[in-house]
């Protein structure tokens, strides 16, 4: 199936599909609900199994690309690497906060097209807010109910800088590159709202000096780039997907101010 260059006949029925699954997240929030373990010792509740049920069935009669889930079974880089287009999802992005019932959690939809995020959408089930961007079409916050409104990162960055970071995640080499970045405030946020707080211009930084999968940063980078912002590893390249056997990204800095060289405050802290 061909990509069209528009792709806003997409954005309203994946935002259907994203709110949807966020309401079934959301029934299992408000009642008592088990934990699993996964393999890589992640945990796994039913409503990250609801999700991932909903998107895939909704995303599997929109269009023919195929979809590699969080909650998927695994599929071997032979098979994805052949993929020109395709789903990116991550049914619950934050399950950890969804534990801790902090509502910072996320629902995930990302349109991969030759390794690049050409539409995006974060819904956070907990506050009925929705994130979401096309290439060339400009990034966008909307609330259950009411009209989007466009959004935009700060640019220039503000001062004392507003960083965004994890609540569940920190490392000294986090601490070494906050500490080149002179006054600062932490704001601590859950999944990828973290992302939304940079494109939405709260937040001025978000460096991520840890371990993170595609399907965790995919849909956001594309809020991020098309607010205005970027999402680089730290020399600085875009991040890219399905590239290679690992689904692990690199460490990554997400900024809205590109006047300044944030890449190069990395330098050096890693290893």
């Amino acid at each position: 199936m061909p990509l069209r260059s528009d792709l806003s006949h997409l954005l309203e029925p994946v935002l259907f599909l994203a709110r949807e699954a966020g309401h079934r997240i959301m029934e299992i929030y408000a009642a008592d609900f088990d934990v699993e373990q996964k393999g890589d010792l992640s945990p796994l509740t039913a409503a990250d199994l609801a999700a991932h049920d909903c998107l895939v069935e909704g995303l599997e009669a929109l269009t023919g690309y195929p979809i590699l889930s969080e909650e998927s079974a695994a599929l071997p880089f032979e098979e994805r690497s052949k993929w020109d287009t395709y789903w990116l999802v991550d049914p619950l992005d934050g399950t950890k906060e969804f534990i801790k019932r902090n509502g910072e959690f996320t629902v995930n939809v990302a349109l991969i097209h030759r390794h690049q995020p050409v539409l995006g959408v974060v819904y956070v089930p907990a506050l009925g807010v929705a994130y979401f961007a096309g290439v060339g079409g400009g990034a966008f916050r909307q609330n259950d109910g009411a009209r989007p409104s466009p959004i935009r990162v700060a640019s220039p960055a503000h001062h004392p800088l507003r960083v965004v970071g994890s609540r569940s995640h920190g490392s000294p080499e986090m601490e070494r590159y906050l500490a080149g970045l002179g006054e600062h405030e932490c704001l601590p946020v859950g999944s990828s709202l973290k992302f939304c707080r940079v494109a939405e211009g709260a937040a001025d930084i978000y460096p991520r000096i840890g371990l993170t999968s595609e399907w965790d940063t995919a849909a956001a980078q594309c809020v991020v780039e098309q607010a205005g912002g970027a999402v680089v590893d730290l020399d600085g390249h875009p991040l890219r997907y399905n590239t290679k056997p690992s689904v692990l990204n690199p460490y990554f800095l997400v900024y809205g101010d590109k006047s300044r060289d944030w890449v190069k405050l990395a330098a050096g802290i890693v290893g």
